[in-house]
Formats: C-alpha cells, sequence, structure tokens
C-alpha cells in the first residue's frame, strides 16, 4: 500500500491532468475572491498562464476591465449561496488586449465542514458554446421538424433513429422501424441502398444526390417510389482516428417529377420518331412502303407487335400487314390479304370500329400475369388471333377522308406495362399516318 503522501501526491498529479485535459477553461476561486486554479484550455482561450492566474484576486486589472470584473466577481461569489450551478455570460480580456465574451458554469465547492469553501468557473468562448447548442438544434429539427425524410443508420446498416416524416413515407411507426434489416422494410432498392451505404461506411457520402427507386412493405400496394437520397457518413469527433458509427440517410419522395420527367421524355421520343417515319415515307416510291415505314419507327420502344387489318367493302376486316411472330421484328405484308380474319363479335378490334375509337386490353392485372401459368396467357392470346406471349393489347381504328380504312393494333408481352392513355394517343397519330398511307396505295375500299 502507497505511503498517504505519495498517494496524496499521486491524486494531486491526476487531478491537475484531469484539469489540463479538460475541453473548457476552468478556475477556481476561493471565498476572498482569489484565484486557486488555472487549467491550460483557460491559458489557450485568455492568453494568461497559471502561473499568472493563480494568486489574483478577482479578473480586475488583468482579465476584464475595471466595470466588467466587478460584475463578473459579484456573480460568481454570489454562486456560493446559491443551490446547483449557475450560468452566466462575461466579457473577458485576453492577455493580447482583446475582449473575450464567454459563458460560464459555476457552481460552490464544499469545504470539510460542509459549508462553501470557494466557487468553480467552467467557461468557453460563446461562439463555441453557440455552435454546439446550434448542432443540437439541427440535430432535434431534423428528427422532429423536418419535411423530408431522415434515418440514421448505424454500422450494422440498421436504422438507428428515425424521424416522423421518414416513418411516415415507410407506412410504419417510428419504433417499428429501429433495428430492423432493410430488407424488412423495403420490397424493391433494399440491396442498392445497403450497396451505397457500405460505401459510404467504406469510402465516405457521394459526391451528389442519388435517385433510389423503392416500395416499402408498410404500403402494402408494393407501389414503386423514388427516394431522392443524400448521405453522410457520422464519425465520432473523440477518436484519433476517425471511425464511422453509421451514416446519416436523408431522402424525399421525388416519384410526381420522376415520372413527369420520365413521361415527358418518352413524349419527345415518340414525337420524334413520328417526325422522323414522315421524312423517310416522303422518300419511299410506294405509299404501302411507306406505311411500313411508319409502323417500323412507331415499335420502337412502344410495342412488341403491330397488326394492320383493312376494312373490306361489306366492312370485315382482312389482314393485310403483320410483323413476325416469335421474336419482335419489322412489319410486312401479310401472305393472302384477301381472306376476312375471324374475329369472334366481341374482338376488341371490331369494337374499335363500332366505337370509331380506341380499345385498350390486357389479360389482367400485373399480379394475375406474374401468377398465371404461361399456357393460360397464350389461350388468352390464341383466343384473339395474337401471337403467343401477348399479355396486352392496343387497338386504333383507321380512317381516312370520312372512310374507316380499317384498324391498327399493337401487341406487348410479359413483362411490360399495360397501354395508357398517353399509349392511346400515340397509336392514334400512327394510325391516322397508316390509314392515309393505304388510302393513297389504294387499299382502301370505298364505303365503310
Amino acid at each position: 500500500m502507497q505511503p498517504f503522501d505519495a498517494q496524496s501526491k499521486g491524486d494531486e498529479q491526476l487531478l491537475a491532468a484531469l484539469l489540463d485535459g479538460m475541453e473548457a477553461g476552468l478556475c477556481a476561486f476561493d471565498r476572498e475572491g482569489v484565484v486557486t486554479h488555472w487549467n491550460a484550455e483557460a491559458t489557450r482561450i485568455l492568453g494568461w498562464s497559471a502561473a499568472e492566474a493563480i494568486g489574483r484576486r478577482g479578473f480586475d486589472g488583468w482579465a476584464a476591465r475595471a466595470s466588467d470584473a466587478r460584475q463578473a466577481e459579484q456573480r460568481l461569489l454570489a454562486t456560493m449561496d446559491a443551490e446547483g450551478r449557475r450560468v452566466n455570460e462575461f466579457a473577458l480580456l485576453t492577455k493580447d488586449g482583446r475582449r473575450v465574451l464567454v459563458r460560464t458554469q459555476s457552481a460552490a465547492v464544499q469545504g470539510p465542514d460542509g459549508h462553501p469553501s470557494g466557487v468553480y468557473c467552467a467557461f468557453s468562448e460563446v461562439h463555441a458554446q453557440i455552435d454546439l447548442e446550434r448542432s443540437l438544434a439541427l440535430s432535434e429539427s431534423l428528427f422532429e421538424d423536418a419535411s423530408w425524410g431522415v434515418v440514421l443508420i448505424d454500422a450494422d446498416l440498421r436504422p438507428a433513429q428515425v424521424n416522423a416524416h421518414a416513418a411516415r413515407m415507410m407506412h410504419a411507426g417510428r419504433e417499428v422501424l429501429l433495428g430492423r434489416p432493410l430488407g424488412d422494410l423495403l420490397g424493391q432498392g433494399a440491396e442498392e441502398l445497403e450497396s451505397i451505404l457500405q460505401h459510404v461506411l467504406a469510402e465516405g457520402a457521394p459526391p451528389g444526390a442519388t435517385d433510389l427507386w423503392v416500395s416499402p412493405r408498410g404500403a402494402g400496394s408494393g407501389a414503386r417510389r423514388c427516394w431522392r437520397s443524400g448521405f453522410v457518413r457520422l464519425g465520432s469527433p473523440l477518436g484519433e482516428e476517425p471511425v464511422p458509427l453509421g451514416v446519416g440517410w436523408l431522402f424525399a419522395d421525388v416519384t410526381t417529377e420522376k415520372t413527369t420527367e420520365h413521361e415527358s421524355s418518352r413524349i419527345r421520343f415518340r414525337y420524334q420518331q413520328l417526325h422522323r417515319a414522315d421524312r423517310a415515307a416522303a422518300e419511299c416510291e410506294g405509299a404501302l412502303e411507306g406505311a411500313l415505314l411508319h409502323l417500323d419507327f412507331a415499335l420502337a420502344g412502344f410495342a412488341d407487335h403491330a397488326l394492320v387489318d383493312r376494312a373490306d367493302g361489306d366492312g370485315r376486316l382482312v389482314r393485310i400487314i403483320a410483323t413476325p411472330e416469335g421474336e419482335p421484328g419489322s412489319g410486312r405484308p401479310a401472305p393472302g390479304g384477301v381472306v376476312p380474319v375471324g374475329y369472334r363479335p366481341d374482338h376488341p378490334a371490331l369494337q374499335a370500329v363500332e366505337r370509331l375509337g380506341t380499345v385498350r386490353t390486357s389479360f389482367g392485372s400485373p399480379d394475375d400475369e406474374r401468377a398465371a401459368p404461361r399456357t393460360r396467357t397464350d389461350e388468352w392470346a390464341e383466343a384473339r388471333q395474337w401471337p403467343a406471349g401477348t399479355v396486352h393489347g392496343l387497338v386504333t381504328v383507321m380512317r381516312s377522308r370520312g372512310r374507316t380504312v380499317g384498324t391498327l393494333t399493337f401487341l406487348r408481352g410479359a413483362g411490360r406495362r399495360l397501354f395508357d392513355r398517353a399509349d392511346a394517343a400515340y397509336a392514334e397519330d400512327v394510325a391516322a399516318r397508316v390509314a392515309m398511307a393505304l388510302d393513297l396505295a389504294g387499299l382502301a375500299d370505298d364505303g365503310g
């Protein structure tokens, strides 16, 4: 066991080391206001060394102006008669004469008899304290009031903190999301998100925002959403080496904007195709060749197959142009071209002729399509005399000079989306051009 003097000396050395290692300036005063302790951080902030500070009474004449010193001394000594800690702001002077505003926390020091024997004062520059408070306020605001999702992901790639907006976007309670694997929260997009998070932990945040397409499991519908995401790596400020504690993930739902952007791009492409088809058809020697060109340009990115049926003098539909079955290809004149197609009465092509408009049809919902065996979808297509593998059809009537020329059918296979209204509008524009070409080619019968 150490002798008492040696242990006491060791305690003093330990106390001195702790005081000098503090990240805040610290000074202590006895009951008379004489400085008894002064640590290294106080020296860094004000420039006065411990040897210059210890033994002085108050701050007057060295560390503060006379008017400021009296106020500071009164407030500090008043702490001995108060309970708990007091927070104050004082204007002090550095050794080179600069005036520094500091924020202090002071409390009484109890003597052996239980009565206050002095007061200690921990202080830091106000701007440093304000920076800390701003950081804390920003953190609290992000997790309470932010209008975008904020999720703190730990090093195991699991949510450690989730703000209210993120919970709403994931259609789950905040507590439910904590600690769960991302694959339990996202039906689609979890693997891509995990890959990005691993990169951020290892290399740092990507230079710009990332658009992630995800489907929150809590939504139930499986609808895909586009979340514009930013990432920041979180490291401990207390370690010698920056140790990643996790990743801050900030995101906002931009599905509407992205959908509008995609739709605009699609429309631009389609009508560029129409323009190119018009120019190419103008160079064709025959009008039928021009009709085939229009179909080829229209099929790009739009459908897998196209069929053109001409209305004969009796109003029956005769197949004159078709794309090959199996692999998609260019349209070509159908063999024969004189025998009416044996459509049943409820066929979409006959409905389009009757309505003088466009008819869209599908095997079923996307879930039905995925669940049904291939034989069922092929039977559905065969009943309509469409190529095997077809699951979506769009038929529009072709008109020229006030007469029904025939019908134009576009078909899509499995894995492609249903035809929508924008598709119908585009198909009608193509049909008008094909109808005019057939009329010029003399393949449109009078009447109808």
